[in-house]
């Protein structure tokens, strides 16, 4: 229980159900952030206590620590752009805090996100999108192993988010009308480069702090352009806080990590329809047989292309899209669909 209005009227659902139920928040990040604060932790508590379940705050800030803000900012100092939310459902939400419940003799853990996990007939725990297409989650949740579907339930799989509220509300829970959260949490204000900075001058990557180099902004056929702050500070489709003058847009395409250099072109240079990507995870079988059409997202708030997909090794996967697609961003995760039903996916190489 976060404190946010979805998982408190998860576990509400769960309860009307029948199932004995506790909260649990999980203590991510120590500092200023917009997750697992006192404040949320508050409004969980108050709604458990309204539900009459106990609730507990399991505190693994050094796991969180350990394994997504070291790889965040080692992603962005390899020139990736990763998703942090994706590596906590990875390696806490349904690791770490799956393992406690465990301990704790609880058969399920429960989530307030918008998805699905159904059995097929063959025994095979599917994971599928939430039928509010507006708030479907399952992009983030594509890591999932056969393990943990079989031990999550989501209760709001079914549900608009326009329900929910309403079911909050009709049960009086203080945070019925709770702002949903959509920062990274240990970045609320967006400056992800600064708070890498941050984090290395406090001595977390003491190694890394020697690359924070300004190098050379050229473009797409070799020339330079100008000068740049540091790699840290860019991202691939980037349009803004470029600095560089010219007679028309320019954008990043890349970022040459080995030489220090932001490559920008114009926006005709971000198109490409193919990509590989690597971590893969499938969830309806072990390995993909054959090639196989699938519709793909390159980013959570990608509209789902067309293309196909085929598995060249056992950790990768290579995409090839209908269409061009702008923006294909390393670091980022690609994510499979056929129909609802999420594939798979992996982070995206090149």
């Amino acid at each position: 229980m976060s404190g946010g209005v979805d998982s408190s009227v998860a576990a509400f659902l769960l309860q009307r159900k029948g199932y004995d139920c506790a909260g649990a928040m999980m203590k991510l990040f120590d500092g200023d952030g917009s997750c697992c604060s006192l404040d949320d932790a508050e409004d969980a508590r108050a709604v458990a206590q309204g539900l009459g379940i106990p609730f507990h705050v399991f505190n693994f800030t050094e796991t969180f620590k350990e394994q997504i803000i070291a790889r965040f900012a080692a992603m962005y100092r390899m020139g990736r752009t990763p998703n942090p939310c994706i590596d906590c459902n990875r390696f806490v939400k349904f690791e770490k805090f799956l393992h406690r419940a465990e301990e704790l003799d609880r058969d399920y853990i429960a989530t307030g996100h918008y998805a699905r996990a159904e059995r097929d007939t063959n025994g095979r725990f599917l994971l599928k999108k939430g039928l509010d297409n507006t708030k479907d989650q399952s992009y983030v949740l594509y890591a999932m192993t056969q393990r943990q579907l079989s031990r999550t339930l989501f209760p709001l799989g079914g549900l608009t988010k326009d329900a929910v509220r309403r079911l909050a509300a009709q049960e009086g829970f203080i945070n019925a009308k709770k702002r949903d959260s959509q920062d990274i949490c240990f970045a609320p204000d967006g400056d992800y480069a600064g708070f890498i900075e941050r984090y290395e001058e406090n001595g977390a990557t003491s190694d890394l702090v020697g690359q924070k180099l300004s190098g050379d902004f050229i473009d797409t056929e070799g020339r330079f352009l100008g000068k740049h702050r540091g790699l840290i500070h860019y991202t691939v489709g980037q349009r803004k806080g470029l600095g560089i003058s010219a007679p028309h847009p320019l954008y990043v395409c890349a970022l040459d990590v080995e030489n220090n250099n932001v490559i920008l072109g114009k926006s005709e240079a971000l198109f490409s329809k193919t990509l590989t990507a690597d971590e893969i995870n499938l969830i309806p079988f072990d390995a993909l047989p054959s090639p196989m059409r699938v519709t793909a997202k390159i980013r959570y708030s990608h509209t789902p292309q067309h293309a196909t997909v085929r598995q060249t090794d056992d950790d990768q996967l290579y995409v090839e899209f209908d269409q061009p697609q702008r923006a294909i961003t390393p670091g980022q995760a690609v994510v499979l669909y056929d129909g609802d039903t999420v594939i798979g996916g992996g982070t995206i190489r090149g």
